[in-house]
């Protein structure tokens, strides 16, 4: 059952002429009932004094992240001297390293302040990147001081005090930047701060976005209601009336920001809506389309009469290119050497527990489709591939693709590995041979490529991936498309911080094997 509207019938209005109807409208004060409020819910006092203070809280939240980021690098820094110390010298170097560390700290928190800033981690809460952006930056910021040091023809017997001090930095940048965010949300949560949203949209999209806003955890958000160009949908959510009531909605219900939801959202009445809203001191944000997601790939063409946008496609090329190649190259590199045990252990598994090779080669496509072997430890019979066809009634998986949670072919010792991804592992080599990535699109058998439709194959501009969002976003618990849309989502925000976080969140999926059969 719809809501009902929250102003007076306008139907009215069209009996009249055009000038005087504007008039009414404009004059009406619509009928808008506030919500209840909870009298058990009070707002600490000095709390919410103090984040009525737009300015004071915006200088504290700047403040206190520069102080958080000074005193992170700072034992950064100190950590990686101390460790380094401790291995070379075998002993406790704390004055030396305090020394060391107050002589480097100047210039390298100024470079990670400036590449912070730019990187917008001192944005509002709203607007303020994850994990990826830092690390991104961090690696920014070791590279800007790597080359300066070289350039002022400093000495190092090791250039450890650079690499060393990026990895404590991750971690305890990050790592205090989660506590900082974890605690202004109770702190906000307690002074009863949330965002009072409005959704101003058509049909399914309103639904869709209210939704992933529910979950929205690191800025909270309050949805009051939504304003639909169409007839109401039934979606749940409290009706607010229709574009037309909007100034009046946004007057009584006291909205701090108007999402529009509709990628089809009339030109006019969205100049209208924006003027409406900015005159009120309420914030306008946009849920993108498709076509605006790929415009932040978009390169200027000159010398149109016309001016134009080139949309080049998602691959990796350049210094991109590079720097991911050097990234896979060396860490599957030190990933061989240090699971060597552990490879050798999973080889010797497979060889005793049936008959067959350790290595199954599944020639798979690859970047452009080209065709590649895919190394596995083997974890069905070696006749497997001829039974599939038999088995295909029995598939579980959306689209494409061929899963089944008991698959009779798989060996016992094959089950283990599958479950824990161990099976994965000999990709390593396929990473070195630079036929895949560490982290991207996972290649897909010959089987299942060939059932894609063409705007699955997007994905196939870039090397595969051993591990990818698949991975770390639910695995074989996903809709096939929605897998898709996260390797396009990955490819639009590529950057070496993703990929790190990446390859993080890919060990607790693994360990708690979600999603995996």
């Amino acid at each position: 059952m719809g809501a009902e509207p929250l102003v007076a019938d306008v139907r009215s209005q069209t009996q009249d002429p055009p000038e005087r109807a504007a008039r009414k409208r404009a004059a009406a004060k619509p009928a808008i009932a506030l919500p209840p409020v909870d009298v058990r819910r009070k707002k600490p006092p000095l709390l919410s004094f103090l984040l009525r203070r737009e300015t004071l809280r915006r200088a504290s939240r700047v403040l206190s992240l520069l102080t958080l980021d000074f005193v992170a690098l700072y034992a950064s820094i100190f950590t990686a001297l101390m460790v380094k110390a401790v291995l070379r010298d075998g002993e406790w170097a704390w004055h030396a390293s305090s020394v060391e560390t107050r002589g480097t700290i100047a210039f390298a928190y100024l470079v990670m302040v400036l590449l912070f800033a730019r990187g917008d981690l001192y944005a509002e809460r709203a607007q303020r990147p994850g994990l990826p952006r830092i690390v991104t930056s961090l690696f920014q910021v070791m590279l800007v001081a790597l080359v300066f040091a070289v350039v002022n023809g400093e000495q190092y017997s090791s250039y450890y005090i650079f690499y060393g001090t990026l990895a404590f930095a991750i971690v305890m940048v990050g790592g205090a930047r989660h506590l900082y965010e974890r605690a202004t949300g109770v702190i906000l949560r307690a002074a009863g701060y949330r965002r009072r949203a409005v959704l101003v949209g058509s049909g399914k999209h309103i639904e869709d976005v209210a939704h992933a806003l529910t979950d929205e955890v690191h800025a909270p958000v309050e949805m009051v209601g939504f304003i639909s160009l169409t007839p109401r949908p039934d979606n749940g959510l409290r009706s607010l009336g229709r574009i037309d009531d909007l100034p009046g909605v946004l007057d009584a219900l006291r909205v701090q920001e108007v999402i529009i939801a509709d990628p089809d959202f009339p030109e006019e009445r969205a100049v209208e809506l924006v003027d409406q809203c900015h005159r009120r001191g309420v914030h306008v944000r946009i849920a993108p389309s498709t076509m605006e997601i790929l415009v932040h790939r978009a390169e200027f063409v000159p010398g149109a009469s016309v001016p134009l946008f080139e949309l080049r496609p998602p691959v990796f090329d350049g210094v991109d290119y590079f720097v991911k190649r050097t990234f896979d190259f060396c860490l599957s590199a030190l990933f061989l050497m240090l699971l060597s045990p552990l490879l050798l252990a999973c080889a010797i598994a497979v060889r005793l527990s049936s008959r067959g090779p350790v290595l199954y080669r599944s020639i798979r496509p690859g970047i452009g489709g080209e065709p590649f072997a895919c190394f596995k430890f083997r974890t069905m019979r070696s006749d497997a591939d001829d039974l599939q066809a038999d088995l295909e009634s029995e598939n579980e998986a959306s689209g494409p693709l061929f899963k089944i949670r008991q698959d009779p072919r798989t060996t016992r010792v094959g089950a283990f590995l599958r479950r824990y991804s161990l099976d994965e592992l000999p990709q390593l080599f396929n990473v070195i041979a630079g036929q895949m990535s560490l982290v991207g699109p996972r290649p897909l058998p010959q089987r299942d490529f060939d059932q894609l439709e063409e705007w699955h194959k997007k994905r196939y501009l870039v090397l595969p991936g051993v591990t990818g969002l698949w991975q770390v976003s639910g695995r074989s618990e996903l809709d096939f498309d929605d897998l898709v849309r996260l390797d396009f989502l990955y490819l639009e925000r590529w950057s070496v911080g993703l990929d790190l976080t990446i390859l993080l969140k890919t060990i607790p999926a693994v360990v708690l094997r979600r999603g995996a059969f």
